[in-house]
C-alpha cells in the first residue's frame, strides 16, 4: 500500500509498505505495545489514514471490533460514551488529542474507575509528548498508557515506552524514562549516528537509525529521496536523539527544527518543555527565525490558558530559572491557536513562514 507521510517538514511523500512490513508491525503490536481480546474495540477518532488506520491491522489479526464515532472526529464526550456503551476502548491518539480527553475527564471530575469503564488502552505518538502533560494524564486517567515512536518510513514500530514504564514511579529514573519514548520494539533494531552513517557513544546526540523488516521498500516514484532515506539497510529517520545505557531513546527534535544561534545549537523540545511548567501556558512551539547578528534567534508561539494573562518578562524570568541563557526565546508571541495537521502535529513550517512574512 502507499501511506503518505504528514508533510510537517516538506511535501508529503507516498511510503511503499509491502504485505511484510505490515504483517511484522501488526504482530509487534501484541509483543511491545498491548494484548488484544475479541471482545476488544478500537475506536477510530484521529484520521484513518495516519496511525489510527494502521491499528486496524493488529485488531482484525485478533478479531476484535471497530468502532467509528458517529461524529467522525474527537468527541471527547462522545468518546467516553461509547465507552461505557460498548465496554473499555483502545486508540491511538496524538498528544493534542490526549489532552482533550484528560481535559473532559478531569472538569467532569471522573476516577480512575470511571476512565477505565470507558478506555483500555490509549497508544499515543506522532508529535512530541511533554513531561508535565503525561504526569498530567496519569494522575487524571491512570496508568492506561503507552508510547510508541514509529514513522510512516517504519509504520508504528520504533520504540515503545509501555504501560509498566509509565507506571514505576519508584525508579530512580523515571522522569527520564518518562521524557522518553522507549526502548526498541522487538523486530527492529536502532542506533544513533553521525550524518555520514558513523556510530555515536552511549549518550551522544546525533541521528535516529532503524533496521528491521518494517522498513519501508522505498517512496514511490522518488529513488533521490529513497536513497537518502535508507542507506545500508538503515533507515535515516531525520530525527535527533541519544541511548541511555538502558536503551531508552530520549529524542530532541526533528533535524530540521533544530536552531543554531550563535554557532550553539538550540532544541526547540527543551524550550518547550520549560515554558510548559508556567502556569497559564496552555500550548507552546518554539521556532527559529533568521538573525543578521546571531544566525537564528527562539522564538515561542504560546496560547494562553483560559482565563490567564501572561507576560513576556514572566516567562523569560520562568525560563531563566530552568534552561541555559542563551536557549531562551527572544521573542514572546501570543496566538489564539498553533496551526496544526488533520494529525494534530504542530506545523512548524507554518510559523517559521509567519516569522517571514512581513505584518499585515
Amino acid at each position: 500500500c502507499l501511506f503518505y507521510t504528514s508533510g510537517t517538514t516538506g511535501r508529503p511523500k507516498g511510503v511503499m509498505l509491502t504485505h511484510r512490513n505490515l504483517a511484522t508491525m501488526g504482530l509487534s503490536y501484541f509483543v511491545d505495545v498491548d494484548a488484544i481480546d475479541p471482545a476488544d474495540a478500537m475506536v477510530y477518532a484521529a484520521p484513518m489514514s495516519h496511525g489510527c488506520g494502521l491499528y486496524a491491522i493488529p485488531h482484525l489479526m485478533a478479531g476484535a471490533r471497530h468502532v467509528v464515532p458517529a461524529s467522525g472526529g474527537v468527541d471527547a464526550a462522545e468518546l467516553f460514551a461509547l465507552g461505557r456503551a460498548l465496554g473499555p476502548l483502545s486508540t491511538f491518539a496524538a498528544p493534542t488529542i490526549v489532552k482533550r480527553l484528560v481535559d473532559h475527564a478531569e472538569a467532569q471530575g471522573l476516577t480512575h474507575d470511571d476512565v477505565g469503564a470507558s478506555f483500555k488502552t490509549i497508544v499515543y505518538g506522532g508529535a512530541p509528548m511533554y513531561v508535565a502533560d503525561i504526569r498530567r494524564a496519569l494522575r487524571v486517567m491512570g496508568p492506561r498508557f503507552v508510547q510508541i515512536y514509529g514513522q510512516g518510513e517504519t509504520p508504528m514500530v520504533g520504540t515503545a515506552l509501555s504501560r509498566e514504564h509509565h507506571a514505576d514511579v519508584s525508579h530512580p529514573l523515571h522522569h527520564e524514562r518518562l521524557a522518553s519514548v522507549g526502548v526498541a520494539q522487538t523486530p527492529v533494531q536502532i542506533r544513533i549516528a553521525r550524518a555520514d552513517g558513523v556510530g555515536l557513544k552511549t549518550g551522544e546526540v546525533g541521528e535516529v537509525l532503524v533496521r528491521g523488516d518494517t522498513v519501508m521498500a522505498g517512496y514511490w516514484r522518488n529513488a533521490e529521496a529513497t536513497a537518502v532515506a535508507v542507506r545500508g539497510g538503515w533507515l535515516y529517520t531525520g530525527d535527533v536523539g541519544s541511548l541511555d545505557a538502558a536503551g531508552f531513546l530520549t529524542l530532541k527534535d526533528r533535524s530540521k527544527d533544530l536552531i543554531i544561534s550563535g554557532g550553539s545549537n538550540v532544541y526547540p523540545r527543551e524550550v518547550e518543555e520549560a515554558l510548559l511548567t508556567a502556569p497559564g501556558v496552555a500550548e507552546v512551539a518554539v521556532v527559529g527565525a533568521p538573525d543578521a547578528q546571531w544566525g537564528e534567534v527562539v522564538v515561542a508561539f504560546v496560547v494562553t490558558a483560559q482565563g490567564a494573562r501572561l507576560a513576556a518578562a514572566e516567562l523569560d524570568a520562568h525560563c531563566l530559572n530552568r534552561i541555559a541563557r542563551f536557549k531562551r526565546p527572544r521573542r514572546y508571541l501570543f496566538v489564539d491557536e498553533l496551526p496544526k495537521n488533520n494529525y494534530g502535529k504542530v506545523l512548524k513550517t507554518a510559523l517559521r513562514d509567519r516569522l517571514r512574512s512581513p505584518p499585515v
